[in-house]
């Protein structure tokens, strides 16, 4: 049966890394007994991909007419370690590939493999007695750019090579075979080289697994860790399938200690075969991936605080800071994985086992004592995520800078336009977009807050019914009434902000904007509207204070705010003013203000959760 290649590259190798090619390679002179494999790289250039050429030799067995046999035919393999497909990755990167191999002591087989490659298109020479090997040289770069440089870096293609036969040359190594591995690169003219010998391939130290994942299996660790210098830190942790490695994530660059060289290598009969047709992943249930993670990580944690007491006492503190920083999750860490995992991992599932009990307890139709005392817990737990929200909320507007727009300044009071409009009804579900808050806790008792939204919206909903023409924006329209059967008539307060780092002008134009609003408000005033109260939000600075001075009074809080009282016309025939109070407000004072609020419930938070 004949297999159309390029469908079963895409079909099996649509997910492949350049890196892969070197993989096969090696894999294959292994096989072949090679005790000494090199690679060669050249390139022009890294943005002349079209000119990369990789070239790979052993001195293995060669292609003997058993083995091109079994390369010619997908999935012809001798035992389950093998796949049979690995050289269709070859075809992933390459057009041609290029095939010189000597064996038997005098015959030279040479043959192209490309997409349209058949098993019978091959030619043999004789030549004069010589080592057997082979050659695969592989050009017409197939992808229009070079994905990784790490993929064609001498260095980074040693480390790589290394992790993924580990397992092998280790046993090699064992049973007394010395391999040598050359790697050279040669781009925009400039030569780089290492290798891979014995030497690179650590004693092992090798334990026996207490813990199974069934009855039957035992796991093995074989593990290493010395001493390098900080710029040499690295650590690999895989899993040893059919003679390669798979690579199993257990410590995050973040968590990485500095200094060492660690490798751990986990070796069980349980994996054998279960790996895919690329060997890119296991083929083993989500279940038992997991489990075998934790086995695994539990472990490689026990020795590395073993031989880095040090470990220990750094991810107490991060610990320690989690819970400061997140008192509301204290208990739901994952405090086995704390300083091995990445903080993103670890607040992820500590505020998803949060959430999974808070729907446990809300979809109970009644509660039991038990259950009482949780959802009291998981109240007071609710509570807390909120303050923190609100501390971080504030946090976010001490680093405003003139570089913020006034549209972010006003995002972090409150969602604007389409999103803009806050009804009493759903404070519950808008309380995390809605920070009226920050201008007192006594806002947070709103009829409706309208953020950015139009006058005419503000004049309908204080009416109930008269509608205006008059799509000017209000920032922050806030409508309260303490009359919850007839809610007229509303108490209203205006709130207008600026922008940091705006001239004087620009700032004095908040007290036009403001009596603007009390001209078109003020004609509700003693009717639909019994009180209204108007701020201007803004940067202030000496220039600012002393034009404020003339004619304000300043009012003393935990910041700066100036008051006045002054007279709007709302009507020139007759002539009808009324009075109102204008506030300029320090955008400073409201933040130190909030800050200072809301510090007391964290401080009296913190003393509960944290001991």
């Amino acid at each position: 049966m004949k297999v159309k290649l390029s469908q079963a590259v895409k079909m099996f190798f649509g997910n492949s890394s350049l890196e892969m090619v070197y993989f096969e390679a090696i894999a294959n002179a292994l096989d072949a007994n090679a005790t000494e494999i090199e690679i060669k790289i050249f390139a022009k250039a890294l943005n002349q991909p079209e000119t990369l050429q990789i070239e790979i030799s052993d001195n293995g067995e060669g292609f003997t007419d058993d083995r091109y046999t079994k390369f010619s035919k997908l999935f012809d393999v001798d035992e389950s370690t093998h796949k049979g497909l690995g050289r269709l990755v070859y075809l992933c990167y390459f057009e041609d590939v290029k095939v010189i191999s000597y064996f038997n002591k005098t015959a030279k087989r040479i043959f192209n493999f490309s997409e349209g490659f058949e098993e019978e298109k091959f030619k043999i020479e004789e030549v004069e007695e010589r080592t057997s090997g082979t050659s695969i040289k592989m050009t017409d770069y197939v992808p229009q750019k070079i994905a990784k440089g790490d993929y064609i870096q001498p260095k980074k293609i040693k480390q790589r090579i290394l992790e993924e036969f580990y397992s092998r040359l280790f046993h090699l190594k064992k049973k007394g075979f010395s391999v040598k591995i050359k790697i050279e690169s040669i781009i925009e003219g400039k030569k780089i080289d290492s290798q891979i010998e014995n030497s690179d391939i650590p004693e092992f130290t090798a334990i026996e697994l207490s813990s199974r994942i069934n009855l039957f299996d035992k796991f093995d660790l074989y593990y290493s860790i010395k001493e390098v210098g900080s710029e040499d830190t690295s650590l690999i942790a895989a899993i040893s399938v059919d003679n390669r490695t798979v690579k199993v994530d257990l410590i995050s660059n973040e968590n990485m200690p500095l200094g060492y060289e660690m490798v751990f290598l986990l070796y069980s009969d349980f994996f054998e075969g279960k790996i895919d047709a690329t060997r890119q992943n296991l083929t083993i249930s989500p279940q038992e991936l997991k489990e075998v993670q934790t086995l695994f990580r539990r472990e490689v944690v026990s020795i590395i605080e073993s031989f880095i007491p040090s470990i220990r006492k750094r991810n107490n503190e991060v610990k320690v800071g989690l819970v400061s920083r997140y008192p509301h999750l204290s208990g739901y860490f994952d405090a086995d994985n704390i300083g091995y995992v990445t903080r993103t991992e670890i607040l992820k599932k500590a505020q998803d086992e949060f959430f999974k009990e808070q729907r446990e307890i809300l979809d109970a139709t009644s509660l039991n004592e038990e259950q009482f005392d949780k959802s009291l817990d998981l109240s007071s737990r609710a509570l807390t995520e909120y303050i923190l929200f609100r501390q971080l909320t504030i946090e976010k507007l001490k680093k405003t800078t003139d570089e913020n727009s006034e549209a972010e300044l006003h995002r972090l009071f409150a969602s604007m336009r389409k999103d803009g409009r806050f009804e009493k009804k759903d404070a519950i579900d808008d309380i995390y977009r809605n920070n009226a808050w920050l201008l007192d806790d006594k806002y947070m008792t709103y009829e409706t807050i309208l953020s950015d939204r139009e006058m005419g919206e503000l004049v309908e909903t204080i009416t109930s019914d008269e509608e205006t023409r008059d799509d000017s924006r209000p920032d922050i329209a806030l409508i309260f009434s303490n009359n919850p059967d007839n809610k007229l008539p509303f108490d209203v307060v205006i709130v207008e902000l600026k922008k940091r780092g705006i001239s004087l002008e620009e700032n004095i134009k908040v007290i036009t904007q403001l009596k603007k609003r009390a001209r078109k408000l003020m004609e509700y005033y003693n009717n639909q509207i019994q009180r209204i109260w108007f701020y201007g939000i803004i940067e202030f600075n000496e220039e600012v204070e002393k034009e404020l001075t003339d004619d304000y009074i300043k009012l003393y809080s935990s910041g700066k705010m100036y008051y006045r009282e002054t007279t709007v016309t709302i009507s020139l025939t007759p002539e009808v003013k009324l009075p109102i109070g204008v506030f300029v407000w320090d955008i400073d004072a409201v933040i130190n203000d909030a800050d200072a609020r809301n510090s007391a419930f964290l401080n009296l938070i913190k003393s509960k959760f944290i001991h």
